[in-house]
């Protein structure tokens, strides 16, 4: 079969209403039929591509665009070859680039790698300007794997993050999100919270810490550290709740991707006297903790059942998953300790968000930033759509300083 001829007609300038109509009446007038459009606008500056076939007297066609583009005081080429767009390569992936700020050297760098991949950037657009400046690329031509592989190592010798995940309808569709809870959904740990209670919140927190870097075993240094609390008025955990900060971004994060349907889970090695209650705010549709035993209004340093640790993460997931009916390939799990791997490993996507370095070696990806909605832009979701999605209800988004 002959390849069919086409011209590619390239319009640059100033951009205002009217200039792509003007351009298709005058297209109109010729009988050719449209093959592909793409048009871009920067700070008000239009490149607009446009491949239709080719008339019988194209010649006329071109002069015809000419004019136009001379009345709307722009600039045209009118190139003639043939065929469409060649096919996008396999190995298609979605690149997001997060930086505060983003500089050129960090794109050089990150296009440059692509490109040493043997892939090729099809698309690029930005996702968002603040908190975080976030730019997609569309990119084919190589696995995502091998690209991701590529490019963690510069986006930790940087200070940038870059997620690299297939395209696929997954990203469409409804998917679960399930975070960790201390120093994830919320800031700091609730542990040692309830232990400055006690008077014990140093000791706590040593502990605690050497936990989430994998040095002590999670079980051990959970009701090591509980029982510490023993004594302590149950009103405490009142107290711990009302005073709970949550990350930055994350009654956005929680409500865009609601309105789009996903299902939210937390998983947490806290406790459920705290954790029931923040799903109940945020309308989280599951969540699992250990339970502190309380007797006669007080804690008893023990817990109830059984401990909810890295294993039991990773367990809960999967229930959950199994319960929505959506693989684990559909899983987003967000963590940041040693004990959230499992849960990384198990989820379609694992993001160690602002993670131990343990965690972030391990995970799919790693966002650094304190905005926990910095993860829409992984899932394609612009900040323009998410502030435009707020106005409609009535809710002006927070937007933090720069």
């Amino acid at each position: 079969m002959e390849t069919p001829e086409t011209l590619l007609i390239t319009l640059t300038g100033k951009d205002r209403p009217g200039v792509t109509s003007a351009i298709f009446a005058t297209l109109a007038r010729t009988g050719v039929e449209v093959v592909d459009i793409e048009q871009i606008v920067l700070r008000r500056r239009l490149i607009l591509g446009v491949l239709v076939t080719v008339p019988r007297d194209w010649e006329q066609l071109r002069d015809a665009v000419t004019s136009t583009a001379t009345e709307l005081g722009m600039s045209v080429e009118v190139e003639r070859g043939t065929g469409d767009n060649r096919a996008r390569a396999g190995g298609r992936a979605h690149v997001t680039v997060l930086g505060t700020p983003l500089r050129a050297t960090d794109m050089a760098v990150v296009a440059g790698r692509i490109a040493e991949s043997g892939a090729n950037i099809d698309r690029i657009e930005r996702m968002a300007r603040y908190p975080v400046t976030a730019i997609e690329l569309h990119v084919s031509g190589a696995s995502p794997e091998a690209l991701r592989t590529v490019l963690a190592t510069e986006a930790s010798e940087r200070g940038i993050d870059i997620a690299v995940q297939p395209a696929n309808l997954l990203r469409r569709g409804m998917r679960l999100i399930v975070m960790d809870v201390d120093s994830t959904l919320v800031q700091g740990e609730v542990i040692e919270m309830l232990a400055a209670h006690a008077g014990c919140e140093a000791e706590v927190a040593a502990v605690t810490e050497r936990a989430m870097r994998g040095e002590v075993d999670f079980e051990e240094s959970l009701r090591a550290r509980v029982a510490l609390l023993e004594g302590v008025p149950s009103s405490a955990l009142d107290s711990v709740y009302d005073n709970l900060q949550l990350a930055p971004g994350a009654r956005t994060m929680v409500r865009t991707l609601k309105r789009l349907g996903y299902r939210f889970a937390i998983v947490s090695g806290g406790f459920s006297q705290v954790t029931d209650r923040l799903a109940a705010d945020l309308g989280i549709h599951y969540a699992r903790a250990n339970e502190l035993e309380v007797v006669d209004g007080h804690l008893t340093g023990r817990v109830v059942g059984e401990v909810v640790d890295r294993a039991g993460k990773a367990r809960a997931l999967r229930e959950f998953a199994a319960d929505i009916g959506v693989p684990l390939d559909a899983v987003i799990a967000i963590g940041d300790g040693a004990n959230d791997l499992d849960m990384l490993n198990a989820a379609g996507l694992g993001i160690a968000y602002n993670a131990k370095p343990l965690v972030r070696d391990a995970a799919d990806t790693s966002v650094n930033v304190p905005y926990l909605d910095a993860i829409l832009y992984l899932l394609g979701i612009s900040r323009e759509e998410i502030e435009a999605a707020d106005a409609a209800a009535g809710i002006v988004t927070p937007a933090p300083p720069v």
